[in-house]
């Protein structure tokens, strides 16, 4: 009987050890159906907005919506919200429908650490022809509130890009340290850049 006991008990160990790891979840973003409007230009003042946006299992998506550009944080921003930091491209541009967010699994804990998004940047020299891109993000923890791009992938002509994507989400989001470190950039990826508030 205990002969039996052993591979049983091993079996187990091995079973629970691969259960941990690093996996993708995916998520919708429609802003008419998944977000909540708490910020909004009053007429007259432009035309801004900025939405909260049901995410992966809590943590939020934050919207804040300028001129055709959007700024996205994934996560818990700091302070509560993202009006310190804007991130995003120069050109217009706007969001996919799914996220793809990067799991890590420890035990019973499953924690998001990056998110992964399609953006469409308009082509000013071709309306017709956008150029996509695949943007890497730092998740904002509770804790640490600490979100952030982390870097771009050309999507457009790059059919590695998901991949590409996914190994520069496992490699640097969870020790990115925003504002300070560089952004990876892969390709020739329309202009982009970050201002604090």
């Amino acid at each position: 009987m205990r002969s039996l006991l052993i591979p049983l008990i091993l079996a187990g160990f091995c079973q629970a050890a691969h259960a941990d790891g690093i996996a993708s979840a995916y998520t919708d973003l429609d802003s008419k159906k998944d977000c909540v409007t708490y910020g909004q230009a009053e007429e007259g003042d432009g035309d801004w907005a900025e939405l909260a946006c049901s995410g992966y299992r809590g943590y939020p998506v934050l919207i804040a919506y300028d001129d055709a550009r959007e700024s996205l944080f994934y996560g818990f921003p700091p302070g509560g919200d993202m009006t310190t930091v804007w991130e995003s491209f120069s050109g217009f541009n706007s969001s996919g429908a799914k996220i793809e967010w990067r799991i890590e699994t420890k035990g019973e804990t499953a924690v998001p650490f990056a998110a992964i998004h399609r953006r469409s940047i308009s082509n000013p020299e071709d309306e017709k022809k956008p150029t996509e891109v695949l943007l890497v993000a730092k998740v904002g923890q509770m804790e640490a509130r600490d979100g952030c791009t982390v870097g771009l992938v050309v999507a457009t002509g790059n059919p590695a890009a998901n991949d590409q994507a996914r190994k520069l989400a496992d490699d640097k989001a969870r020790t990115f340290a925003c504002g300070k470190d560089r952004r990876t950039v892969i390709g020739n990826v329309p202009a982009f850049g970050r201002v604090d508030n």
